[in-house]
Order: C-alpha cells, then structure tokens, then sequence
C-alpha cells in the first residue's frame, strides 16, 4: 500500500501517516508520531506536506487534529489535476518536425520490460507480435490488455501457449532450431518496430524503430506466414509428398545441390 501511495507522490512517511489517519481520524500530531515510531519534527512536516497536497485536513481546536481526506476524493484530485497539465503540456511542446528514422537500443530487464509495454500500451488499430512462448511472460499482460480496449492483437507463438487471445498463430518448432538464443519481434500500428532475442550468454535486448525498410519486412513477414498457414492448413498431405516433411526436400535441394548455404 505504501508503495502505491508513492505513486501518487507521497514520500514514504506521508504514506504512512496517511495510512495511519485513514485507519484512525482525528489523531493529533504526537499521536500520529507514536503510531509511526518517527519523530514529532518529521510528522509535523509530513502533515503539512499532506495539507498541501490535499490528502490530509486539520480540526481546529485546544489541540490540532488531522483526518485523511477520503482516498477517491484524493485520487479524483490528482487526475483532475492530471489531466488539466497533459493538456497545458500537450498544447505548449506540440511535435517538432518528425525526425529521419532512427534505431533505438534498449538492453537489460527493466528497460526492455518498459519499453515493450509502452509501445503496446500505445498502439490504437494493431499490434503483431511473433515470440517463443517460453517468453511471453514479457508482453502476455500487455497484449491482453490491449485486445480488452479493441485493439486487433496477432500473436505469433513458438511453441505452444495457453494464452486466450482472440487471433492466435502457433508455430511448431523444429529440431534444428536454437533456443538458446530466442529471437523476437513486435510492430504496432505499421510504424513502430521492435525486434530482439532473449536467452543466450547476452541481455535481454532489442531495437526500437520506425524505419520503414523495417516495417515493411515485418509485414512482408507477417503476410507470408499467414498465407503459408491457409496453404499448408488445405494442402498439408499434397506438400509433404512432393517437398517432404517440413520442406526438406526443397531445403536439401536448395542448400546442398545448389550451395544456398545462406
């Protein structure tokens, strides 16, 4: 609970004595301090802050007493106030020029987690995702999430998954592919790009980008394996016979009679 207080701006004394003026009104300062085990000082001014951040009101009298404001009054504050600087921000930093495409890193845990979400978080009309489902852990939520708030979400999994998403693509893998370094990719709304790879002996990294040369590949991708899926669906017996298993046929034609060693 502390921990959320925070979110919305509180430090982590007012937290407390917030909680504590929640659970009991009308305490006095000194009564707050011994709930707390802090200081009379430090409350007093974590009072004060609460005062003038509208989460805590003080009754007059012999001796002063404090109450918590109700927490939706509070809350319905700070999106009122919220929302009113979005607007004021919105309309002073309007977008310079769009830049020239670029290529952004993001490497580690904590970045990478962010930075998948926010770009799903973002996304209005589409987003395709194709990932191991060893590591859908990374954007499972997020995707869910999005297809809630109408957003069309093709996920295409490696491996299988239990994940009730609504258009799901499941790939089977073969026996010549690594694992242990499992590559992943992400495009939302045609314009935002990200593909990476987790596992291996490297961090969990990606590139973030609008390039459209990306872009493209992605939905060429995209389309291919979807087309590839109906055809194999309808004529799976037909291809095995003439390609064998899996396209082994044409792949040893290609790589050992013809040297596409690519």
């Amino acid at each position: 609970m502390i921990e959320r207080l925070k979110k919305l701006g509180m430090t982590e004394l007012e937290a407390k004595c917030y909680i504590t003026l929640h659970e009991e009104p009308e305490l006095t300062g000194y009564e707050v301090a011994k709930r707390v085990a802090v200081s009379r000082a430090n409350v007093y001014s974590a009072l004060r802050s609460l005062a003038e951040k509208g989460a805590c009101r003080s009754l007059e009298g012999d001796t002063v007493r404090y109450n918590a404001v109700p927490i939706e009054d509070l809350v319905r504050l700070i999106q009122s106030e919220f929302e009113q600087t979005s607007k004021v921000l919105i309309r002073e930093l309007k977008m310079p020029p769009r830049p020239a495409p670029a290529f952004y890193n993001w490497q580690g845990n904590r970045g990478l987690d962010l930075a998948i979400r926010r770009v799903i978080a973002n996304a209005e009309f589409s987003i395709v995702a194709e990932i191991w489902a060893e590591d859908l852990s990374w954007m499972e939520d997020a995707l869910l999430e999005a297809e809630k708030r109408g957003v069309t979400v093709v996920l295409i999994s490696i491996g299988d998954t239990n994940l009730s998403l609504e258009n799901l693509i499941v790939r089977q893998r073969e026996d010549q592919w690594h694992t242990d370094e499992r590559k992943f990719s992400l495009l939302c709304d045609s314009k935002t790009a990200f593909i990476g790879s987790f596992g291996g002996t490297l961090k969990p990294s990606s590139a973030e980008t609008d390039h459209p040369a990306v872009i493209e590949m992605l939905k060429n991708g995209f389309y291919h394996d979807l087309i590839m899926q109906q055809i194999e669906r309808d004529f799976s017996k037909e291809l095995d016979e003439k390609y064998g298993e899996n396209y082994k046929k044409l792949l040893n034609y290609y790589i050992n009679e013809r040297g596409w060693k690519v």
